[in-house]
């Protein structure tokens, strides 16, 4: 199976807890024969300085389309 997750490395929990667990999924999706594909989106201060909102449109419509928010 293919799974749909979005990826948001935000405030907290940042871009290197993100990859750990990126690779930790790739594992699983090996052993039991699932594939994952991420997207990343903007959130929180990211966004803000971005795009001045910490939860963009973009953002919200990435991850209603995913199977699972990161």
């Amino acid at each position: 199976m293919t799974y749909k997750i979005a990826v948001l490395p935000g405030d907290g929990i940042g871009p290197e807890i993100i990859e750990q667990a990126k690779k930790v999924l790739i594992a699983v999706g090996k052993k039991f024969h699932h594939e994952f594909n991420f997207t990343e989106a903007l959130v929180g201060a990211s966004a803000i300085d971005a795009l001045g909102d910490p939860f963009p449109e973009k953002t919200f419509k990435l991850c209603m389309d995913s199977d699972a928010v990161l």
